[in-house]
């Protein structure tokens, strides 16, 4: 059992925006990973077939096909790592572990589909586009507001400036 003063610790790394995603499920993970000196986010598509462990410490086993061949990644859930979690489609099973899609190949790996939970997934991609859209418009209207331009309609300004001052 773990002391009381690391739970405290534990519990500032949890992650707050992890979704409600269970084993069966369809996931894209959203991983950073360095590429030389650039940082660049690798997406990893498969079905939940495991979650291990539970806290900071809590795993989860994806399993997708590649030119017909099963891979298999487990990833840390509240990694620093894992730029984000999206369920594409909400699976509904009735074991905790799906171990058992390892030796079944083409429509034998095909899991059933929860339709009430993945009418609430949709509803829950559709706020976060709309309100991503709200602050898109909010940040636009403030630039134009404040300046006339946006910082990235300023920076291809300055860029092409700068190389209209290179061919003279």
């Amino acid at each position: 059992m773990n002391a009381p003063h690391i739970q405290l610790v534990e519990q500032t790394m949890v992650r707050s925006d992890v979704p409600d995603f269970r084993v069966g499920d369809r996931v894209e993970i959203h991983q950073k990973i360095l590429d030389g000196q650039k940082e660049r986010v690798q997406v990893f598509e498969g079905d939940v077939i495991a979650r291990h462990n539970g806290g900071i410490r809590e795993t989860v086993t994806v399993r997708r096909l590649v030119q017909g061949e099963g891979v298999e990644r487990i990833f840390p859930v509240h990694s620093p790592r894992i730029a984000r979690i999206v369920v594409k489609k909400a699976g509904s099973v009735r074991r905790a572990k799906l171990y058992y899609l390892r030796d079944r190949v083409g429509k034998a790996t095909k899991i059933k589909d929860d339709v009430k939970r993945q009418l609430k997934i949709d509803a829950d991609l559709k706020a976060a586009a709309e309100a991503a859209a709200k602050a898109a418009q909010e940040s636009a209207a403030k630039a134009t507001a404040e300046g006339g331009m946006s910082k990235s309609a300023q920076k291809k300004k300055a860029k092409k400036e700068a190389e209209a001052s290179k061919k003279k």
